[in-house]
């Protein structure tokens, strides 16, 4: 792939070498994009993160901390963190979780995660505005083969939540998270509904009593 320092198309997957990966996201003009590396294919991803992407983001975050804060869970939340093996893969989810024993596993002052040192995390979500064809198909692989525990997609233009448990190395439907026990995926779906005319702080308290009456 010639002249990856002038232009590498993005939102779509492009035939590349690790190193050519590498000196992609190097590039000054990538710096605040996501990037991903899979079996031979790079992966930019450049479109502006629009409202509801981002409210979906920060309501899905504030939701989970909030059910692991009353159920005692120990969790590590992280934002558009990268995860790397060295000539493999490379992966930035929008949000991902490393729960209980591995809630401390990665020190502070860690760059990009090394999953060559470092586990996988427990739970990985994307939130797809523009990406859930992508997010359905190629990245549910990649996280496959990277042994997350558990894989979410929230589908923000449907205002839904598809939840997978990875099992033989593949991956299935769930209604019930197995890495935060006792967390309803339709909950979290209906909370994400009323949130569309309903502000966060609102819906977070409903989802407090819930939580609270399921203990």
């Amino acid at each position: 792939m010639a002249n990856l320092q002038v232009k590498t198309p993005t939102d779509t997957w492009v035939s590349a070498t690790w190193d050519e990966y590498l000196q992609t996201i190097e590039n000054p003009i990538y710096t605040k994009a996501k990037s991903y590396y899979y079996q031979g294919k790079l992966r930019i991803e450049m479109s502006p993160v629009s409202h509801d992407h981002a409210s979906d983001n920060t309501f899905i975050s504030a939701a989970i901390i909030i059910f692991c804060s009353l159920k005692n869970i120990d969790t590590k939340g992280l934002t558009n963190c990268s995860y790397r093996k060295i000539g493999v893969q490379e992966v930035q989810p929008d949000i991902s979780y490393y729960i209980g024993d591995n809630a401390n596993i990665i020190p502070r002052g860690t760059s990009i995660i090394d999953l060559d040192t470092y586990p996988s995390p427990d739970l990985v979500i994307e939130i797809a505005n523009t990406s859930l064809s992508d997010d359905k198909g190629e990245k549910r692989l990649i996280y496959e083969d990277l042994k997350v525990k558990e894989y979410w997609i929230v589908d923000v233009k449907n205002v839904d939540i598809i939840a997978f448990t990875m099992v033989d190395d593949g991956s299935k439907r769930i209604t019930e998270s197995i890495v935060l026990p006792g967390l309803l995926i339709d909950v979290l779906k209906e909370a994400l509904k009323q949130s569309l005319s309903i502000n966060h702080s609102q819906v977070i308290a409903s989802l407090f009593s819930q939580f609270q009456e399921r203990e």
